[in-house]
């Protein structure tokens, strides 16, 4: 507790020393007045005040011309975002034309893929067709072939046991004289 009394006291001190008129060089007030006055008016002699104005205007300037500069990046970057945008909608309605461009070109593909196909359908029943006629007409003349040579052997074996030499010379000359007629 004396500790704290003792300090009590020491802090006290200067407080104390402010004794007599107020106005003397014995009051420490006083002193402490003038000792203030004198730095404030060394420190406007010097001129520390314009210059710490000074240096608030410049850095007040600084940072005008930052916020400045970045208002003028805010605007180039919204015209580039803009620019992008715009961009970007030109962009999907190409890609928007290539893709309907290129369904209608597949259905135009398909349609001629099925005309080509139906086309190809038919030419192939017209060959079938046409094999089936060229086949009925080979069996018809294998078969009016067949006849003939049946019929004509018939013949040929009906004359030979019918007829004598002497009408088979007379015919054979017959025909050898028709041939010639029709050669010449």
């Amino acid at each position: 507790m004396k500790k704290l009394a003792f300090l009590l006291i020491l802090a006290a001190q200067p407080a104390l020393a402010a004794s007599g008129p107020f106005f003397s060089l014995g009051n420490t007030n006083f002193i402490v007045l003038l000792g203030f006055l004198l730095f404030i008016g060394v420190l406007v002699y010097f001129k520390v005040p314009t210059m710490l104005g000074g240096l608030l205007d410049k850095r007040a300037a600084g940072i005008k011309s930052d916020l400045e500069e970045a208002r003028s990046l805010r605007e180039e970057a919204q015209s580039i975002l803009a620019t992008y945008e715009r961009k970007s909608r030109e962009v999907q309605a190409q890609a928007d034309d290539i893709v309907a461009n290129a369904k209608r070109d597949a259905e135009l593909a398909a349609e001629q893929a099925k005309a080509d196909l139906q086309a190809s359908i038919a030419r192939r029943l017209q060959a079938a067709q046409d094999q089936i006629e060229s086949a009925e007409a080979g069996a018809v003349k294998a078969v009016r072939d067949r006849a003939i040579t049946v019929a004509v052997s018939a013949a040929a074996e009906v004359l030979r046991n019918q007829m004598s030499d002497a009408d088979k010379s007379s015919r054979i000359d017959a025909s050898i004289t028709e041939v010639e007629q029709l050669l010449h």
